[in-house]
């Protein structure tokens, strides 16, 4: 089927040099010009542009038919073929196999013939004659094969009289010795909906050949089952037996680190061979896991590597540096970053936080500017640098500053939505709420379904004015996009609490906060609950937020002015 439109002038073409033409034409004199009509049923070009319109309308059976007829004019066994693969695609069995007589007398040797008849066969319901048809195409040993008997078997709209049929064609002998084979008709069970077949042909593939695609297929279907831990030990067993594979390392590190246990993920990375991309996913298991001793063998082992150093692997050895508290040896790594690297420009901006962090903020203001020029064809890149600024002058208090930066990232980039956003909370921290609402619907003008910039607006409104069935609306709006983001939900919460629903901000709140115990949804927890009469359960609430990070100003505050 897929073949019909770019074949269509090949096929046209040969319809031109097969024309009929009357075998007995009367002589004719020297210049003279005779047209002998055809008759529209026995036009082969008419038949085939006719089949052609059918096709790109849509309308396969008419196609179908036309093309039938196409190969009855045609002595080409490909307009044969494709007439026979219209009229199975539209399941007409009679027209099947009437295209297939006509494949089979220009093509008698052609494998596809043997797979029409078997198809037609199991489409008709003949079970038992589509599975001796299907047995004899798979002993031809010929590569094609099993994949033309899957697809027969794919097409077929009962799946489990499909893999009753495949178990019957999947033996150990036809299978043979190769690793693939069995792996590739155990997948085909899976799509057939047949789990112990897909199963015991995963198990034997593995006993046979142990080799990493046969584990890795067996562990799948674990997982597919929902037992993580059969997974893990057939991975255990894969890596045992084969611990140069780097995909089936990769595969149970990933699982591994999908259970919790980063620091396991990152050890079974470190066997076998490596290389940036395995380094690299061992140093994001180990920071994960928070293992400094892990880190700092890892930063040991990469330096000591003597295999040449690319962009990414000083990119790496940078980021390792500074995981292991070593910024002066971090930013000797990200200035080693060639400029020509695709890395280069966030080993920069990494030095110029760098920088910042060891007390040198001018020159990390300084490097940011140079980065301008360089950054203007790349809109994602120029607006991290000014957001990078900004963060940086913010962060010491140089409000105004960073403001300035804002703008000049907005002058060149009027819609960049991180450097919107970035201002209206800023402007929010300088009470300037007309100015952060300003950025705020500009965001939501872009991007009507940008949840982040719905919630920011509602909640700032709920929580700075009393605007609160506005705020409503909005935080709706968000909540309706990410419904499980406690983020959102504490803001819903909020916004009950000040219209005055103080059940339902309870209710909502701690909801939010059993999503995500934050420092500030344990401040609006604990007010609401405060406000309700349940001041004991306020303070605990409290106090769980403090020690998870004392000086969080909105949770400071919430205290001060009711528990002081």
């Amino acid at each position: 089927m897929r073949h019909l439109a770019a074949s269509g002038l090949v096929v046209l073409l040969t319809a031109c040099a097969t024309v009929p033409r009357p075998s007995s034409a009367p002589a004719r004199p020297p210049g003279a010009v005779t047209i002998a009509p055809v008759d529209a049923h026995d036009d082969l070009l008419l038949q085939l542009i006719a089949g052609q319109f059918a096709v790109q309308d849509g309308d396969l059976a008419a196609a179908a038919g036309r093309f039938v007829e196409a190969a009855r004019l045609s002595a080409d066994p490909a307009i044969a073929e494709q007439s026979t693969q219209l009229a199975l695609a539209v399941r007409d069995w009679a027209l099947a196999r009437t295209a297939l007589a006509r494949w089979r007398q220009l093509a008698p040797a052609a494998l596809g013939t043997r797979q029409a008849e078997a198809w037609i066969a199991l489409g008709e319901g003949d079970v038992a004659a589509a599975t001796r048809l299907l047995t004899a195409l798979v002993d031809t040993a010929d590569e094609q094969a099993w994949r033309l008997a899957a697809q027969v078997l794919l097409a077929s709209n009962d799946k489990a009289v499909a893999a009753g049929v495949l178990d019957r064609l999947a033996s150990p002998a036809r299978l043979g010795d190769k690793p693939a084979a069995w792996l590739a008709v155990s997948q085909l069970a899976y799509k057939l909906e047949n789990r112990p077949l897909a199963d015991r042909l995963a198990d034997e593939a593995v006993t046979r050949f142990h080799s990493a695609d046969a584990y890795g297929w067996k562990a799948r279907l674990a997982l597919d089952r929902g037992d993580r831990g059969r997974a893990r030990d057939i991975f255990a067993e894969g890596v045992r037996r084969r611990p140069g594979d780097a995909r089936l390392r990769g595969g149970y590190a990933a699982l591994l680190a999908e259970s919790g246990d980063n620091a396991a993920a990152a050890r079974v990375l470190s066997t076998g061979p490596q290389d940036d991309t395995i380094f690299a996913a061992r140093a994001a298991y180990a920071a994960r896991a928070e293992d400094k001793a892990t880190l700092a063998a890892l930063y040991r082992e990469v330096q000591a590597d003597t295999s040449p150093r690319s962009g990414t692997r000083l990119y790496l050895l940078g980021q390792l540096a500074e995981l292991v508290e070593q910024p002066a040896q971090a930013r000797a790594w990200y200035r080693d970053v060639p400029r020509d690297d695709e890395r280069w420009f966030e080993a920069q901006t990494r030095q110029a936080v760098l920088l910042d962090d060891g007390g040198r903020t001018d020159e990390a203001l300084a490097l940011l500017r140079s980065l301008e020029p360089d950054a203007a064809d790349d809109g994602e890149q120029l607006g991290t640098v000014f957001l990078v600024q900004g963060d940086l002058l913010k962060r010491h208090g140089r409000k105004t500053e960073a403001v300035a930066v804002y703008q000049r990232g907005l002058n060149s980039l009027p819609d960049d939505a991180r450097l919107l956003y970035a201002r209206a909370m800023l402007a929010i921290e300088l009470k300037d709420i007309g100015a952060a609402e300003a950025d705020l619907r500009r965001m939501i003008a872009l991007d009507p379904d940008d949840p982040t910039a719905l919630n920011a607006l509602g909640y700032t409104l709920a929580d700075m004015t009393d605007r609160w069935a506005e705020a409503l609306d909005l935080i709706e709006r968000a909540i309706a996009l990410k419904p499980d983001e406690p983020t959102i939900i504490d803001s819903l919460g909020w916004v009950q609490y000040r219209l005055g629903r103080v059940d339902e901000a309870v209710a909502t709140l701690r909801r939010a906060y059993e999503k995500m115990p934050d420092p500030e949804i344990a401040a609006h927890l604990g007010e609401v609950l405060w406000v309700s009469g349940q001041r004991e359960e306020a303070r605990r609430v409290w106090n769980e937020g403090r020690r998870a990070d004392p000086d969080n100003a909105t949770l400071v505050e919430t205290i001060r002015r009711l528990d002081s």
